[in-house]
Parts: structure tokens; sequence; C-alpha cells
């Protein structure tokens, strides 16, 4: 085992470099003296020749100092700048490792004791960091498929840019969202983050409202801000797999195949900008619950016809089912 690591194992401070001693003295020495000689650092340093020669050796793996090309014997540093932001990269990625690590174990640890342990389906994050953490892992592990139910107010930018979400994209990731309509209307949020989206393969779909704002990560995980009025705290409940998860899963699903797909609440879709006159009245036969043979028979309309006339009217829409064609003419004020 290393000198650093026998250091960190016995819980020797580290210095304010972040190295374990004697490795930042002899590196803030190395730069107040460069062309120093090991016997040179180590008593300057206060320490014996080896500890300083390994200190040296480290230092050098870490790409910290280096030999001087002429003089072999002496050493120099690198520039404090370079060498400690590498420092701190490397700090950073052993951090993003040991947290999702966290969480793999906690998945874990949370599945195995949930048949016993009730208390373990719901969690209870605090702090906005915490949250975009758990949010940005999630998104990071999913198998298969995101789902969420995207609404006002935000604990975070809605217009900033999603490279961990368009990375996922292209690994071929599924993203089905539902936006409120609010949120569709944010300034900005549309053209820059949504519509991005869109581009890289997400589903969109809106609601006029929606019930409250939620992740959905495969079947296995559901984030929601907590919120009081127009309000959130900056705080979130996550629910581990469950009934509570099984239950908005099926919320989910269910505004789903209510909602509108985004290109037709925009009137963006194949079709006229508004509905001619055999489609306002299979339209209103339509909202009036009745079947084809009734529709075919009050319009005078063959069968043949009248499906074809439907499934136009469903494109114009953007809509794959009757419901939603009602909804999507509804949004447009069509009906």
């Amino acid at each position: 085992m290393s000198d650093a690591a026998l250091g960190r194992s016995a819980g020797h401070a580290l210095g304010p470099l972040g190295l374990a001693e004697p490795d930042g003295r002899v590196y803030a020495a190395l730069v107040a003296n460069p062309q120093s000689t090991a016997e040179e650092l180590a008593e300057g340093c206060g320490l014996m020749f080896q500890q300083c020669v390994r200190a040296l050796d480290r230092l050098a793996q870490q790409g910290m100092a280096t030999r001087a090309p002429v003089d072999r014997e002496r050493y120099l540093p690198v520039a404090p700048d370079v060498a400690i932001g590498t420092l701190i990269g490397h700090r950073e990625s052993e951090l993003r490792h040991a947290r999702a690590e966290m969480h793999r174990l906690m998945d874990a640890f949370r599945e195995a004791s949930r048949y016993t342990d009730p208390a373990h389906s719901v969690e209870v994050l605090t702090g906005g960091e915490a949250i975009a953490q758990r949010l940005e892992h999630i998104t990071e592990t999913s198998r298969y498929q995101v789902r969420g139910f995207d609404r006002p107010p935000y604990i975070q930018d809605p217009v900033a840019e999603m490279p961990l979400q368009r990375r996922r994209l292209r690994e071929g990731l599924r993203f089905r969202t539902v936006y409120d309509r609010e949120a569709v209307a944010w300034p900005g949020r549309l053209e820059k983050n949504i519509l991005v989206g869109v581009a890289d393969g997400e589903e969109a779909r809106v609601r006029p409202t929606l019930p409250m704002k939620m992740i959905i990560s495969d079947d296995r995980m559901a984030i929601i801000p907590i919120s009081v009025g127009d309000s959130v705290l900056d705080a979130a409940y996550v629910i581990h797999p469950s009934a509570l998860l099984q239950a908005l899963d099926t919320l989910f699903e269910a505004e789903w195949e209510r909602a509108v797909q985004l290109q037709a609440a925009l009137g963006t879709g194949d079709g006229s900008p508004e509905p001619d006159a055999d489609h306002r009245k299979l339209l209103g036969l339509l909202a009036a619950g009745l079947t084809d043979e009734s529709i075919a028979r009050s319009l005078g309309w063959s069968a043949r016809t009248t499906q074809r006339r439907l499934q136009a009217l469903m494109r114009s829409l953007g809509a794959t089912t009757r419901f939603q064609a009602g909804m999507a003419a509804r949004e447009r004020g069509w009906l």
C-alpha cells in the first residue's frame, strides 16, 4: 500500500491542497524553490530523505512535479493552476463515482428492506443540490425510459441546456413528458428547451393542467417535488417500488393518454388551420359520443367514408385516440 493510502487509512489529515502529508508540504516547497534536489527539499521540509523521494515520486505520478531536463537530480513544479486543477478534476470524478455507488447501494438496500419495513418505500430529500443530484442519477441510470410531468414553479432554471438528457436520448433511452400549458408558455422554454428535446427524440404532449410535478425512472423510482400552493419547497419525495409507485405509474399513463401531442397543441401538425364544415360536423358527433355507425347514418356517409374522414381528422389533430382528438380540438377552440 502506498504512503498516501496508508496516510488516509490511518486517518492522517489532508493538507490544504487535499494531498496527504507530506506531499502537499513538498509541493509547496518546490513551488517556492524550483530546481531543488530531493536533499534540499527534505531539509527545507524537515523530512527524511527517503520520505521526500517517495513524496516527489507521487507528485510526479499525479502530474504535479517533474525532473529538470538538464540536471535530472533536480525537480520542477508543474504550474499550480494546471496541477491543482487536474487534482480537483480527479477528486470530482471520484466523488461522482462514489455518489453513484451510494445511490446504487441505497436502491439495493431499500429493495431488500421494503418487504419488512414499509418506511423505506418513501424517502424525503432536502436541499436543491441533493434533488438535482438525484435527478441526474436517475437520468444516468435509467435502463429503458424516463417519464415526467412538467409544470411550474421550478427549483432550477427550466430553460437551461440538458446535455445528459440529450446524450441518453442518443443512446436510445426513451423520454416521455407531459407538459402543463404554463410550462410551454414559460419565457424561452419552448424554443430553447422543449423543441430541442423533441428534435432529439423526446416524446412530448400537453395538458391544460397537471396534478403535480413528477419524474419516473423505469418502474423503480419516482421523484415528486414538495409544494405548497404556487411555491415549491426545497425538498422532494422519492418513491421506491411500492403500491404508491404503481399508482403513480397508472396516473402518468392516464394523463399521457388524455394529453395532446405537442405539435397538435401548437397547431403545427398536418392539415388546415381551421376545420372544414364536414370536420366540424364530425367533431360535434364525436363529442356527443356517437359510434362510427351512428355518425355514418347521421351524415349520410358510407362506413368507408366515415373511417377515412375520421382518420384524416385525427391526423390533422396529431391524435391517436378519439379522446385525444376531442382534447386537441378543444385546445384549438374547435369545440
